[in-house]
């Protein structure tokens, strides 16, 4: 795939030279080009004049200050061997850098080695007075019990991965691929204690490896790809210890004990393939079985009087995935095009159920905990066909349906009333969802073409099996969950292209999509109906041979109601919150716009100038209220209105110049200003008072752990970059 983008990046600049110095200097100069190709180096230093906590989640340049600049990409061949050797660099002057070294020869045998660190730092600064980040024991501070104080902490995670890979032809039509990856991931990550508002750190430490071995065959009819996939993951981190300042440690109460994600593997075997039964008629398979385990000890079962007494040391987890798909495609007659499909896919989790957690002698609502094994089946099938009509006219039909037989979670013991305690919402054992497609597509002219789709699908299943508390018990139970409630949508798709001249073009899009979801007085609760809306125009033109530009618009608008129940209200009269069930309906939205504008061009045959300006505006609702009470009415309740809106906007302007000092040489200049603006209440309460985590217990005097999350909203930055870029061949 590289060579063959190289090959066409190199035909079109040929194609340029063409028009300029003839056939004859043009052929010359691309048999040339793809014998020595371009390689680069380029060095320099850039400043940011602020921090950019938010805008600089990923690219290493988070605090202000001076980075290295420092990219490679260097290609040379042998022509007598038909040999590659290629290097590229990425960002070696920051923390997040990408390097990779391949060799290759056309037709034989290739390697190659890669190496890539990436960061994902937390955007927020965090004033606490927990100690131990970092490591799996944490002392969490407390108001009443010798506080202790608090620091400035920033949390994030750094990934470092190295892959190997190596090519090898075996035969005519016949390749060997294999590649091998290992990252290390290591970090903070924001984390919570206790079913209250505590703060908390993850440890990050772990590894995951990954194994590819594939045999490619192609031939004039038949083309498969075959082989092995494996993936280990492996944590250093597997519990992490808890314990409030002051607090005898000898006494197992006084610790929380906080689980992480176990070692696990998964290894599975794949065949694709397709076969041109005619050259109108085309069949295609796929066949994959993966085999995942997870049987690390359990950390819990190593702390005396912490696990239950005879539950396993180990999950002995098993989860067995099946999926085979076959499709066909046959042009039936000239105007008339056929496609069908079929796929059915099976995981089947073959982990015995085990209690972990009991609580007492009798399980009640959730104080007997055993693990749920959850496994399914779907088989989806799929039939579309295309004709060709008069006038520029094409029609597309289809046809889909999908069945899902899902396995209701049984645990070992029933709780009150014989119900199953560790089934929480009501599920249904048989999902069905039919969808039907339509779209019409006309060439008006030769400048203008379009399309108009619609889509509807239709979802219904089996009846509801409740949740452990019973029919209208708790609320729990009356809840239609989003994924297998009865639901109708209908989608309208409109897309436009237009090239009235040469050097113009444009392209619109317009999406609108309804749902519809069923509810009843038995389950209330959930998504009611929703909406999403998406506008899209892009528009390209060239003013002359030097300059161009392009311009972009887009707007999408998702809307959902839906019905919920809060337990808390808060009494006017005492203010203290009494805990009654009470409806409440939200109507929610997100709004997202997006504008942007770029021009390049070249001022003189030496200086090219480019500018970039980009601009986002996101807007989220909360129209939230409560609509009735129970008891109704319930004096002395206070009304609940909505939730001010979070609105977030950022403004990215960037210019660069880049001078040709010699002709294998060239001077950059970059210039950027950025800015990010929220209005996010996230970390705040409505009145402005900053929030603080608090942890369990009688007295928030008492156990107060006191973190509190500095969230700056506004930032703004400038930047300015110059690079020294060396090409040579």
């Amino acid at each position: 795939m590289k060579n063959m983008t190289r090959v066409v990046k190199l035909t079109a600049i040929s194609a340029a030279l063409l028009a300029v110095y003839g056939p004859v200097h043009a052929a010359d100069d691309e048999v040339s080009q793809l014998t020595k190709p371009d390689s680069s180096v380029s060095v320099g230093l850039g400043y940011w004049t602020e921090d950019r906590p938010q805008l600089g989640i990923f690219d290493g340049m988070r605090e202000s200050g001076a980075y290295g600049l420092l990219d490679a990409n260097i290609v040379k061949r042998d022509d007598a061997t038909g040999t590659w050797y290629t290097f590229s660099a990425r960002n070696l002057g920051l923390e997040s850098r990408d390097l990779k070294a391949e060799y290759l020869r056309q037709g034989n045998i290739g390697a190659s080695i890669e190496y890539s660190k990436t960061l994902r730092d937390n955007p927020h600064l965090f004033l606490t007075g927990l100690r131990g980040i970092g490591t799996t024991n944490l002392i969490v501070s407390g108001a009443g019990r010798n506080a202790l104080p608090r620091n400035e902490v920033e949390l994030g995670t750094t990934r470092e991965g190295t892959t190997l890979g190596f090519y090898k032809n075996l035969l005519p039509g016949l390749d060997f691929n294999v590649s091998f990856k290992n990252e290390e991931k290591d970090g903070t990550r924001l984390w919570g204690r206790g079913g209250a508002a505590e703060f908390a750190v993850e440890p990050i430490d772990s590894t995951t490896r990954q194994l590819e071995a594939v045999l490619n065959y192609t031939g004039e009819r038949l083309q498969l790809s075959g082989g092995y996939n494996g993936s280990w993951y492996d944590t250093h981190n597997t519990l992490v210890d808890t314990i409030r300042q002051g607090d005898n440690p000898t006494v197992l109460n006084n610790h929380f004990f906080l689980s992480l994600p176990l070692d696990n593997e998964a290894h599975q075997l794949f065949l694709d393939g397709g076969y041109n039964f005619t050259p109108s008629t085309r069949g295609r398979f796929k066949v994959e079985y993966t085999h995942a385990t997870q049987n690390e000890r359990l950390p819990t079962s190593s702390i005396p009087g912490l696990s239950l007494a005879g539950a396993p040391s180990r999950l002995n987890g098993e989860v067995n995935t099946t999926l085979v798909q076959l499709g066909l495609t046959s042009q039936v007659t000239r105007n008339f095009s056929l496609g069908a499909n079929l796929r059915y896919h099976d995981a089947d989790d073959d982990t015995p159920v085990r209690r972990f957690v009991q609580a007492n002698a009798r399980c009640n609502a959730s104080e007997c905990v055993d693990n749920t094994p959850f496994s399914y089946k779907t088989l989806t099938g799929k039939l579309e066909g295309t004709y060709r009509l008069p006038q520029g006219y094409s029609l597309t039909g289809g046809y889909e349906q999908r069945e899902d037989d899902r396995r209701i979670p049984v645990s070992n013991a029933n709780g009150a009333g014989g119900r199953d305690t560790q089934r929480v919402v009501p599920m249904r054992s048989d999902v069905e969802e039919r969808t039907y497609r339509l779209q019409l597509r006309r060439t008006l002219s030769e400048t203008l073409g379009g399309s108009l789709g619609y889509i509807h699908s239709e979802r219904e299943g089996s009846h509801f099996i409740s949740a452990a508390a019973g029919p209208g018990g708790a609320p729990s139970d009356l809840i239609n969950p989003i994924n297998i409630a009865d639901r109708d949508r209908s989608k309208w798709r409109l897309a436009m292209d237009w090239t009235p001249l040469e050097r113009l073009s444009a392209q619109f899009v317009y999406e609108n999509a309804q749902d519809e979801y069923g509810h009843s007085q038995a389950r209330p609760f959930g998504l009611r109906d929703g909406s999403a809306e998406l506008y899209s125009v892009d528009v390209s033109y060239k003013l002359n041979n030097d300059w161009k530009m392009s311009a972009w618009y887009s707007k999408d608008l998702t809307k959902a109601n839906q019905r919920g129940q809060r337990a808390e209200i808060r009494n006017r009269t005492t203010g203290a919150l009494e805990l009654r069930a009470a409806e409440k309906d939200a109507d929610l939205s997100d709004a997202g716009e997006s504008v942007g504008l770029s021009v390049v061009g070249r001022a003189t045959p030496k200086l090219k100038l480019g500018a970039d300006v980009h601009m986002s505006l996101n807007r989220s609702k909360f129209d939230e209220r409560i609509i009735r009470t129970a008891p109704d009415p319930v004096p002395g309740v206070a009304a609940v209105g909505p939730l001010p809106d979070i609105n977030t906007r950022v403004t990215t302007f960037k210019l660069f110049a880049e001078y040709a000092l010699r002709k294998d040489s060239d001077l950059r200049i970059d210039l950027i200003h950025e800015r990010w603006k929220t209005d996010d209440w996230t970390w705040q309460f409505a009145n402005g008072t900053q929030f603080v985590y608090t942890g369990a217990g009688t007295s928030a005097a008492t156990f107060t752990d006191g973190t509190s999350v500095v969230a700056n909203q506004r930032q703004i930055s400038n930047f300015i970059g110059a690079r020294y870029i060396y090409k040579f061949q």
